[in-house]
Parts: C-alpha cells; sequence; structure tokens
C-alpha cells in the first residue's frame, strides 16, 4: 500500500503509479468502514466521475466493491461535476465519492469523499478515513448498483437560486468555454433549458484537457478571450476539470479574479435579493473583501485556506456567500461546497440586476470600496519539510520588514502579517504536500508589493 495521504480536497495520485487498482481498493474498503461505522448498512453511497483517463474504470471498480460490501450504491449514468453530485449527496440524504483531480495536470486522478452534509469531508472525516486503510470490513448483506441521473434535481434546485428571467433580458452575449471539462452538458444544458442564448467552444470531453491545464485561468482560456473580443459587448465563463472552480472574461477580454467576483456578488445578493448574514472567506483572501462587507454592514469570518474551512463556517453560520481567493465560491441556500457553475450563472444574473456591464460593475466595485487592491505571490523552494517550523517561528516574532511595521499577526493558517498602513499583508503558509513555503502579498500599490518582496528575497 502506498502512502495515501488525504490533502484539503480529498487523495490524488498519478494514474499508474500511486493511483491504482490496489490502492483504489484500499481507499474504497476505508470509506465503506466509515460509512458503516458511523451511519449504518441504509446509508446510500453515490458514486460519480469527471472526464479524466480511467475516472471510469476506477469508479465502476469502487462501485462494485461497496456494493459486495452490501451498500446500495447510485452510479452517475455519465460525467458529472462534483457539485451536482454533492447537491444530491444531501437531496438524497447520502454519501458521496468523487473521482476527479480539479484543476491537477491530466495524469493525476483523486478520490473526494463527500458526507451527507454536502461539503468537503473535514480533518476528523478523513483522519478516520486514514485510520480505516488497510482494514478489511466485513461483508454485511447483499447491496446493488443502480445508475442514476444526478442532474434534474440539481437542475431544479438552480432555478431556486437563479433569476433566469432577468438574464434573459441581458444585452451581453455569453460564451462559454467547455474547457473539455464536467461542466459540459451542465452550465450549457441549463443556458439552452432556459432558452438563454449562448455560443461556445471545447464542447467535448477530453481526457487531456486539449493538450493544456483543465484549470480556468487566463493562460489556458487565450481562445475563450479572443471569442469575447470579438464583440462589442460579450462575457466569458469556464469551469476547472470538475466544475467547482470559476473563471470569468469580461468584456475587454481582462480575467476577473475570484476576489471580484466574489465582493461583486456579496454586493449583488445583499443589495438586490436581501440575503441576510456574514461573509465567509480565507486567510488568503483579498482586504477587497473586508472593505466590501464593512461598506455593506457584513460581518466577516475568516478561516484557514482550503474550501473544507470554508464549508464548515457555511454550515455553522449560514453566511451570504463564502469564497475563496482560488476560484470556489458558494451562497445561502445551496451547499457548503464550491460550485462553478452556480458562481457562472450569479454573475450575469448580477449584470442583469444592475443593468451594467461587468466592466462597469468592477468599477462600482472600487469606487464602493474607495480603493484598489494588488496580489502576487512567491513559492519558496525548501531542502525538506524540517525547515518549514523555525521560518515560521522567525515570522511570528516579526516585528517589521523593511520600512512596513507589524500591526497584528494572524497564525490561524501560517503565519500572516498585516502592516500599520491597513492596506498591507503577507502570508507565509507551508504548501502542505512538499517542502515547499507559498508566501502572498497584497497591498493598494504595486509599488509597495515589490518592495515587500525584494525585502524578502
Amino acid at each position: 500500500m502506498a502512502n495515501i495521504k488525504f490533502g484539503t480536497d480529498g487523495w490524488r495520485a498519478i494514474v499508474g503509479e500511486d493511483f491504482n487498482k490496489e490502492n483504489v481498493a484500499t481507499v474504497t474498503k476505508a470509506i465503506g468502514k466509515y460509512v458503516y461505522d458511523n451511519f449504518g448498512a441504509e446509508k446510500k453511497i453515490l458514486i460519480g466521475y469527471d472526464p479524466r483517463n480511467m475516472a471510469k474504470e476506477f469508479s465502476t471498480q469502487t462501485a462494485e466493491i461497496l456494493s459486495a460490501l452490501g451498500f446500495e450504491v447510485l452510479y452517475s449514468n455519465k460525467i458529472i461535476p462534483t457539485p451536482v453530485l454533492a447537491f444530491n449527496a444531501k437531496f438524497l440524504d447520502a454519501c458521496a465519492i468523487m473521482f476527479t483531480a480539479s484543476h491537477n495536470p491530466p495524469e493525476y486522478l483523486g478520490i473526494k469523499f463527500i458526507p451527507d452534509y454536502a461539503g468537503p469531508a473535514t480533518s476528523d472525516i478523513t483522519d478516520e478515513l486514514v485510520a480505516n486503510l488497510g482494514i478489511e470490513p466485513e461483508n454485511f448483506s447483499n447491496g446493488k448498483i443502480i445508475e442514476y441521473d444526478f442532474s434534474p434535481a440539481y437542475f431544479e434546485h438552480i432555478k431556486s437560486l437563479i433569476d433566469f428571467d432577468a438574464i434573459r433580458k441581458l444585452k451581453s452575449k455569453i460564451i462559454f468555454d467547455g474547457l473539455y471539462a464536467a461542466s459540459i452538458g451542465y452550465f450549457d444544458e441549463i443556458l439552452r433549458t432556459e432558452n438563454i442564448p449562448f455560443e461556445s467552444l471545447h464542447m467535448y470531453h477530453d481526457i487531456n484537457f486539449g493538450g493544456g491545464m483543465p484549470e480556468p485561468k487566463p493562460k489556458y482560456l487565450q481562445e475563450l478571450i479572443s471569442k469575447v473580443k470579438e464583440y462589442d459587448r460579450a462575457v466569458g465563463f469556464a469551469n476547472d476539470g470538475d466544475s467547482d472552480r470559476f473563471g470569468v472574461i469580461n468584456e475587454k477580454g481582462e480575467y476577473v479574479s475570484p476576489n471580484e467576483i466574489i465582493a461583486m456578488l456579496l454586493i449583488h445578493l445583499k443589495k438586490h435579493k436581501n440575503y441576510q448574514g456574514a461573509l465567509v472567506k480565507t486567510v488568503g483572501a483579498s482586504l477587497l473583501l473586508n472593505k466590501t462587507a464593512e461598506k455593506l454592514g457584513v460581518e466577516v469570518i475568516e478561516t484557514a485556506v482550503g474550501f473544507k474551512h470554508v464549508g464548515e463556517a457555511m454550515r455553522k453560520f449560514n453566511p451570504i456567500i463564502g469564497g475563496e481567493e482560488s476560484g470556489g465560491l458558494s451562497i445561502q441556500g445551496h451547499i457548503p461546497e464550491k460550485d462553478g457553475i452556480l458562481a457562472n450563472l450569479l454573475i450575469p444574473e448580477a449584470m442583469a440586476y444592475s443593468g451594467k456591464t461587468l466592466c462597469e460593475m468592477q468599477k462600482d466595485l472600487y469606487d464602493f470600496v474607495g480603493c484598489h487592491f494588488y496580489n502576487d505571490r512567491i513559492d519558496k523552494h525548501l531542502h525538506n519539510t524540517e525547515e518549514i517550523k523555525p521560518i515560521l517561528e522567525e515570522y511570528r516574532t516579526k516585528k517589521e520588514i523593511g520600512a512596513f511595521r507589524v500591526k497584528n499577526i494572524d497564525t490561524k493558517d501560517g503565519v500572516k502579517l498585516y502592516f500599520d498602513d491597513d492596506a498591507s499583508w503577507i502570508l507565509v503558509r507551508p504548501s502542505g504536500t512538499e517542502p515547499l513555503l507559498r508566501i502572498y502579498f497584497e497591498s493598494d500599490s504595486l509599488d509597495k508589493i515589490e518592495q515587500l518582496k525584494n525585502y524578502l528575497r
């Protein structure tokens, strides 16, 4: 058995190496034991898979193992996005297993366990799964596998959250980049069903994701950007490999950061749809969100980096919106799991309610908060993980960095130093999977970021 580790979003490894039949069987049995021990034999288990190489084959193996143990398994009859499977876990009061490696390179595959609350498994759950590894569970009855279409219930729920009548009146053209990923047949199908016109590209599943990465970042959205620029008034949308993250392109062909999207949607949900509650964000997300929330009179709840922490806070506090800087969000009334399909539908809804283009909404956002924020990140590779602790200890005692005086220190995830200009901070946190420190920077000026980076170099 390989060294199987559950990170912030499940276990991932390279297909044909650590991700093999033996290890998949080991993880499957550990999940089966967890479900039986905590919920009993009657708990259904849902299984889905994204377009990755061998995802269908390995998910079939898992379905057969779990049904042999005695579980009733509802197996997706087609490729499915993670948020669609997660919603059905809650809707059907079941646990779920998703075969995906999200935005990782094409050679990777992963197993993500989704409990019946429909969010990422928390650390206590993954700890129990790890403790179960290598234990051979006993068969308790005769199970079965039922092929199942999980999309109708999800589509119906989305109708309760999104005002499609408003979107139909939108003057901007919608362009959807399927990016060869799991959202094909879901995001486009919702628009088609609701009679919302759109154009699309890369609308077929490809295990190699067109030779790029299944990540909705500018580097991999160049064709979408070019397509948007062909029109006077068009916006572009894409998702990552399993559709839990979003990517948005404005009318100028510019990538709109997740921080900006979360801030604009917070304003939209609060002002236009009268949502009440807090904002949940990670410690790595922008002060733009804090400033926006402050202007709206909304409380901010900050978590460690990773949507499992955001999702846990969403279950506890029922906020208006929860989001992270890497492109994941969910809203009140939905599930405590990031949903890139929902995010991409909320943007045209917000545009329609405001009667403005996305570029105009961005300008309004910065006028509203009164300043801009800029972000950057450096990855510092170390020789070994033993070097991490003393570096973090050093930063915990910092009083100043160059000309920047430390005002507050936050240690919920690595070490975050807030400076006395009330507009700048750095976050130093370990990778969690390799000897690497990620150093995040934010300030209200690019010059300040360069000063900080130069000092740290």
